[in-house]
């Protein structure tokens, strides 16, 4: 039996165990839609085209499967386009499906039309043109590019007439599997050589290190040799905080603290590190880099001499470190704790006000290990950066290489619905929130039992401690007045407006046991943020 494009288009995203796509719908659409009725594939209704693309991020991640997600010729790509920038910058695997206009009138005139490709071409890693008679091949090559190293989203555009239009008869569809080979052996052979003249290596983690799974390879080279480990902050849960050999999260928090430690190395080992979040020139002292990643390091060649790239997936180099004999360390390891408590320390709430440590010490004790935290952009992210303690890799889900405010809630849905047996949270701030308080709409209608946090403070926060440091007028941060009441819901998700730490945990339990989304607004004061917030790491 013939199939039309949009039957196929669905049993194919089906094929790769998608059984959801984010958008917000069109007319040239609906074909699409009464395919995924009958396909296995439930398209979910957003109330933003860029929450569509947060949400397939965030998708692709957690489901290990190309996230897919849809929006309208026009003003609908350039919305979604913000959550596209999310999946290219923070290394998802996303399938971004547009409308455009149909074969006669491209490249005319026309209502909403603007050049999509062009307009998404920097964004994405390939942008192309659904047809009929191609989009097996089509769809193949979208799906391999998408799910390759570096992974990102590929843009593939739906002509308005072409929904029900005949598939021709179809080879055996093959669906692509990535395959990420080992390094040369010479370049493993000169990692152990370096590695065996150093006196203080320190292994410098990054985002790659978590899509590739290196954790048990990351902690038995630095159980084997005695040496710490430093994380960006999209690398979390790849190591304990109370494993010994911890020395905090580069960027973020108390910075100076990790600064330290890093300071003393002769050698950095980058494992999975993908400077999108945090050059090496940034923080790195002037020494030798080995970097083992699936592409080479991005660095300032001219202060930074000496770099080996091991291209390829790092586990068989690490492998090799793990069976070599252990090298002489001058670290003090003993010191090392010393400075991981005395941070930890600092992010113990001291006083008797209610600020963003509270929240996040109560939540933190309150969720499940297994549980997932997802934040937004803000005063807030930097302190979860260094202070939230990730029992495992993607237990807290931030944007750190894209870095848009508004991704906190549509990567909440979104984790939900890939991970349904999981508690999940978003912390936000309430510039974040009011960008896309739509979506607890979506949460409502969907019954997601997720926890919405908002710090209010009602001031950008952030934009307001950097000014203060520039000594400048605090001017243009203002969110709204302290003397606007809370209201108790909104889309008919509950609202609990809290001001102490009493009242907070009491929000909190009952927050978890509530079947639905809810709503916390925490009253904070935010005065603990800038003197744990710091800038300059070098």
């Amino acid at each position: 039996m013939t199939e039309k494009v949009a039957e196929h288009l669905v049993s194919l995203i089906r094929r790769h165990g998608v059984e959801h796509v984010f958008g917000v719908p069109s007319g040239d659409w609906l074909p699409y839609m009464e395919s995924m009725k009958k396909g296995g594939v439930e398209f979910v209704l957003v109330a933003n085209e860029a929450s569509a693309g947060f949400m397939a991020t965030v998708y692709g991640w957690l489901r290990n499967v190309p996230g897919v997600c849809y929006a309208t010729i026009g003003p609908g790509a350039t919305n979604l386009s913000t959550g596209i920038g999310s999946a290219f910058l923070d290394r998802s695997p996303v399938i971004a499906l547009t409308s455009e206009p149909s074969e006669s009138m491209r490249g005319r005139t026309t209502q909403m039309a603007i050049d999509q490709h062009a307009f998404l071409k920097p964004i994405t890693k390939w942008s192309t043109r659904l047809n009929e008679s191609t989009m097996d091949g089509v769809f193949q090559k979208a799906v391999h590019i998408a799910t390759s190293e570096y992974p990102g989203p590929v843009h593939i555009s739906l002509p308005g007439d072409i929904a029900n239009k005949d598939v021709p008869a179809t080879r055996p569809y093959i669906i692509p599997t990535p395959v990420l080979a080992s390094p040369d052996d010479a370049s493993i052979r000169r990692v152990e050589d370096l590695f065996k003249k150093a006196k203080r290596p320190i292994l410098a983690v990054g985002l790659s290190a978590v899509r590739l799974g290196l954790g048990d390879y990351i902690k038995s080279v630095a159980e084997r040799h005695n040496i710490p480990v430093v994380l960006t902050p999209m690398a979390k849960g790849l190591i304990s905080e109370d494993h010994p050999s911890y020395a905090g999260v580069l960027f973020h928090a108390l910075s100076n603290r990790v600064a330290d430690t890093y300071r003393q190395a002769d050698l950095v080992v980058g494992i999975g590190y993908d400077p999108v979040e945090f050059n090496y020139e940034e923080w790195m002292p002037e020494v030798d880099l080995i970097h083992m990643d699936s592409v080479p390091a991005d660095i300032d060649a001219m202060n930074y001499p000496s770099v080996l790239n091991v291209i390829g997936h790092p586990g068989e180099a690490l492998k090799r470190l793990t069976e070599m004999d252990s090298i002489l360390s001058e670290w003090d390891m003993k010191a090392l704790e010393e400075r991981r408590n005395a941070m930890f320390a600092e992010f113990i709430p001291k006083g008797d006000f209610f600020g963003p440590l509270s929240v996040l010490s109560i939540l933190r004790e309150l969720l499940p290990d297994e549980g997932i935290m997802t934040c937004d952009v803000g005063s807030h992210t930097h302190l979860i950066g260094q202070a939230w303690r990730t029992p495992h890799p993607y237990g807290q889900i931030m944007t750190n290489g894209w870095s848009s405010m508004g991704f906190g809630i549509p990567a909440a849905i979104g984790a939900k619905i890939a991970q349904p047996e999981r508690e999940v949270v978003c912390v936000t701030g309430d510039g974040s929130f009011m960008m896309m308080a739509g979506e607890m709409a979506t949460a409502n209608r969907m019954g997601l039992n997720i926890v919405v946090i908002v710090l209010a403070d009602r001031t950008l926060e952030l934009i307001k401690i950097k000014q203060g440091r520039k000594s400048l007028e605090v001017y243009g941060t203002t969110l709204s007045n302290k003397d606007i009441p809370s209201p108790e819901s909104m889309f008919g998700v509950p609202i609990l407006t809290v001001k102490d730490e009493d009242s907070y945990r009491e929000a909190l339990e009952k927050a978890f046991r509530i079947d639905g989304p809810v709503i916390i607004e925490a009253l904070i004061d935010p005065s603990e943020y800038n003197g744990l917030i710091l800038q300059k790491h070098k």
